[in-house]
């Protein structure tokens, strides 16, 4: 986002609130939330898949490729934030009712509660199959499939947007 854009954001948003339109808000703190927590969800699992592959190269160097893969998979929860913003913010005006910031203020908790569990929990998965690998044991692509399960729940949130983006016209 542009610094033109986001400071057209800005004034919109004070605008609105001078004039008591609490619903825009409601709908930008959504916004707000669904990004942060998924990212930092994101963060956070990736410096503790990130931790367990230092600790682990220093018994097995060769290994660095697949502690680089597991580490990455907490990464995407962020992304669906992210990806999450561009499909609600578009039905985010000064004009938004109540009902309809309710629906992406819910979207934006869906997204990012659950965006910033998951990739807390895959990280812990993550973690200790890297831990294995650098103990010799060959646990790649197991790890790697179940690494994934609590990735689902994050695409099952994001898909949750989707369908939430898609409610909020019906709802003015």
């Amino acid at each position: 986002m542009n610094p033109d854009t986001l400071n057209t954001v800005a004034q919109t948003t004070v605008t609105a609130m001078a004039g008591g339109n609490l619903a825009f808000f409601l709908a930008w703190i959504g916004i707000f939330l669904m990004v942060a927590l998924a990212g930092i969800g994101s963060a956070w699992g990736t410096v503790i898949g990130g931790s367990a592959s230092v600790g682990a190269m220093k018994k097995r160097d060769d290994i660095f490729p697949s502690c680089m893969i597991l580490s990455a998979l907490p990464s995407t929860q962020g992304l669906y934030g992210f990806g999450a913003f561009f499909i609600l913010n578009g039905h985010i005006t000064p004009d938004i009712n109540m009902l309809q910031a309710s629906a992406i203020f819910g979207a934006g908790l869906i997204m990012g509660c659950v965006g910033l569990v998951s990739a807390y929990h895959q990280s812990r998965i993550v973690a200790n199959g890297i831990e294995s690998l650098g103990a010799g044991n060959d646990v790649f692509s197991k790890t790697l499939i179940l690494g994934v399960f609590p990735e689902l729940y994050a695409i099952v949130a994001f898909a949750t947007c989707f369908l939430i983006s898609g409610a909020i016209p019906g709802l003015a």
